[in-house]
């Protein structure tokens, strides 16, 4: 036993996810401290750039200095990040704190990263050329009739919306001459883990004023700042698309005024937070804990217990 009282245990992951603004990270804080041999891997596919520190809501200097972090800071912002490159992120962290008899405790936002690290997807390869050509179709809905006549399957998993996913797999379609959907099940399947899954989940309006008021704080925090300082030395595509920046280098751009940037974030922020609940709760083996007020009183102990080894029976669902 430790001074806490929690045994240290050295098995499989444990996982916090939620959509964001949900207090995962918070979470996942409070849980840490209390067992000694955790350490934290943000999954989050913004928070792997440099400098987007305030609009991603990446952990504190303090919080870094307490319990070790990974999966922070992995590039610079100007370039652009895969999942293969997460992946074999995730994989040398996790056999560090194996190494150290430690616990990884992984913060999900990103569920397609995820995915990736517990599941082992067939990750496809890359296709510049392909790319470039698919990304001149400036209309969405065009990409996703084009998929849907090249890899049926493959449109059937992807929003119609999402280009960043269409263009993905019209990449590897065109580019390898593979069915996009030919890497397996991909997303759609939820084989047996040892690992254990926490999610955070609040109503609709109360997570939607949690998002408001996040907003609110990370523009007070200096976030327009940090836009400008980013800007000034680059962004990538997909750094570009981050929430919170897209739409304050509109309003840097002299497009919108500042309030209306702040309210197009807000508005984005909660249709993304709806996604995310979307593809989490497809996981039948996520164990759901209701929230009403504060999260760390009401979900750290499930997540304690669960980097303690007491597991609870049963599938998915409720606890």
């Amino acid at each position: 036993m430790t001074e806490s009282g929690v045994t240290k245990h050295s098995g499989g992951a444990v996982v916090v996810l939620g959509a964001t603004a949900s207090g995962k990270s918070a979470v996942a804080m409070a849980a840490a401290r209390q067992v000694p041999g955790t350490e934290i891997v943000a999954v989050d596919a913004m928070q792997v750039y440099r400098g987007m520190d305030i609009g991603t809501a990446k952990p504190t200097a303090v919080d870094r200095a307490a319990v070790p972090h990974h999966g922070l800071d992995l590039v610079e912002p100007d370039r652009s990040f895969t999942v293969a490159e997460f992946v074999a992120t995730y994989e040398a962290a996790r056999a560090g704190i194996a190494e150290r008899d430690g616990r990884p405790l992984l913060v999900a936002g990103t569920g397609l990263y995820l995915t990736a690290v517990l599941d082992g997807l067939d990750l496809p390869g890359q296709y510049p050329d392909a790319r470039a050509a698919v990304d001149q179709e400036s209309d969405t809905a065009a990409l996703y009739a084009r998929l849907t006549a090249l890899d049926p399957i493959a449109a059937g998993r992807i929003e119609p919306g999402n280009r960043r996913r269409l263009v993905r797999a019209l990449e590897v379609t065109i580019g390898s001459g593979r069915l996009f959907s030919s890497f397996g099940p991909g997303v759609a399947a939820f084989p047996p883990t040892n690992a254990v899954l926490v999610g955070i989940r609040w109503s609709r309006h109360d997570l939607g004023l949690r998002i408001d008021r996040r907003v609110d704080a990370m523009i007070d925090a200096g976030l327009l700042d940090e836009v400008a300082r980013l800007r000034a030395t680059g962004l990538s595509r997909t750094a570009a698309q981050a929430l919170g920046y897209k739409e304050l280098l509109e309003h840097l751009h002299g497009h919108v005024t500042l309030d209306d940037a702040i309210a197009a974030t807000k508005l984005r922020t909660r249709q993304f937070a709806v996604r995310q609940e979307r593809w989490f709760r497809r996981d039948p083996r996520v164990r759901w804990i209701d929230v009403t007020d504060d999260p760390v009183a009401e979900a750290a102990p499930a997540v304690v217990a669960a980097l303690a080894g007491r597991r609870p029976g049963g599938g998915g669902g409720n606890w």
